[in-house]
C-alpha cells in the first residue's frame, strides 16, 4: 500500500475544493493573518516599555513568537480540520467510514485533506523568522538551518500527537464538548521563553507537555547554534508523544462502537 499516493489524492481534492470555494479561502486565510498580526502586535507594544523579557530582547521574541507560529500553521494545514472532525465522527458513528479505508485508520482520519488558508500563512510565519533573523545578524549556516527544520518537524510531530491523544478520550467519554480547545490551552503556552517559566510551570510545560521547547529548541538553534540538550530532549519528547499518541487511538479505537453496531 503507498500511503504517498493516498495522500497526494487528498491533497488534490483539497486543491480542487478551495478552487471551487474560493471566498472561504480568502475569508479564513485573513482570519489566520488577523490571529498573526495581534501576536505580533502584542511584542510591539511590550517593547515599547521594556528593552527585555526574560532576558529576550524585541527581535529574539519575535523569532520564537514567529516559530511557534510557523508549528501551529503547519499543523493548521496539514492536520487540525481532520482531527478536529474525528472527535465529532466519533461521537456520531460517522468514523465507520474511516474503518472501510485501505490505509490504518489514524492516517486515514488526519491526512483525509489539507487547509491551503493554514500552509499560506505557514509562508507568513517562515517570513516573520527570517525578518526576525535579519534584523539581528544572524548568518546561521546550512547546518543550522537543516537542525532549524528538523526540530521544526519534532514540534509538529508533539502538536499533533497532543492533538491526537486529546481527540481521542472521545472514544471514552460520552460527552466532549469542548474538549477541542484544551489543545489550544497548550499551545498558547509555546510562545514564551523558557525563563520565564518557574517552578510547577516550568516542570508542565518543559519537561512533561513540551510546548515550550517546541518553540524555544529551534529558535535557540538559529540564535545560538546547535544546542544537544533541546535537540536531544525535543527528538525524545516527539518519539514519546507519538507513542502515546497511536496507543491511546488503537486502545480507543478497540471499544468504539459503530453506527452499525
Amino acid at each position: 500500500m503507498n500511503y504517498f499516493q493516498i495522500w497526494l489524492a487528498g491533497a488534490r481534492y483539497s486543491l480542487v475544493r478551495t478552487m471551487m470555494f474560493r471566498g472561504d479561502f480568502f475569508i479564513w486565510s485573513l482570519v489566520e493573518l488577523f490571529w498573526m498580526s495581534v501576536n505580533l502586535l502584542l511584542i510591539a507594544v511590550i517593547y515599547a516599555h521594556t528593552s527585555s523579557v526574560a532576558g529576550w530582547n524585541a527581535y529574539e521574541m519575535t523569532l520564537l513568537v514567529g516559530t511557534g507560529m510557523l508549528v501551529q500553521r503547519l499543523l493548521m494545514g496539514f492536520f487540525w480540520s481532520n482531527l478536529f472532525e474525528m472527535g465529532r465522527n466519533i461521537r456520531s458513528g460517522a468514523f465507520d467510514f474511516f474503518l472501510a479505508q485501505p490505509g490504518h485508520p489514524l492516517f486515514m482520519a488526519s491526512t483525509r485533506k489539507l487547509d491551503p488558508d493554514g500552509l499560506l500563512n505557514s509562508v507568513l510565519a517562515l517570513a516573520v523568522v527570517i525578518y526576525a533573523a535579519h534584523h539581528l545578524g544572524l548568518h546561521p549556516t546550512a547546518g543550522s538551518i537543516l537542525m532549524y527544520g528538523g526540530l521544526i518537524l519534532a514540534g509538529l510531530a508533539i502538536h499533533y500527537s497532543i492533538l491526537v491523544l486529546t481527540m481521542s478520550l472521545t472514544f471514552w467519554l460520552s460527552s466532549a464538548q469542548g474538549i477541542e480547545g484544551s489543545y489550544f490551552t497548550l499551545a498558547d503556552f509555546g510562545r514564551l521563553p523558557r525563563e520565564a517559566l518557574r517552578g510547577i510551570a516550568r516542570v508542565a510545560f518543559v519537561w512533561v507537555v513540551p510546548m515550550v521547547v517546541v518553540s524555544n529548541g529551534p529558535a535557540r538553534t538559529l540564535l545560538h547554534g546547535f544546542q544537544p540538550k533541546w535537540t536531544l530532549w525535543l527528538l525524545a519528547a516527539a518519539a514519546l508523544w507519538v507513542f502515546a499518541a497511536i496507543t491511546t487511538f488503537n486502545a480507543g479505537l478497540r471499544r468504539y462502537a459503530s453506527a452499525s453496531s
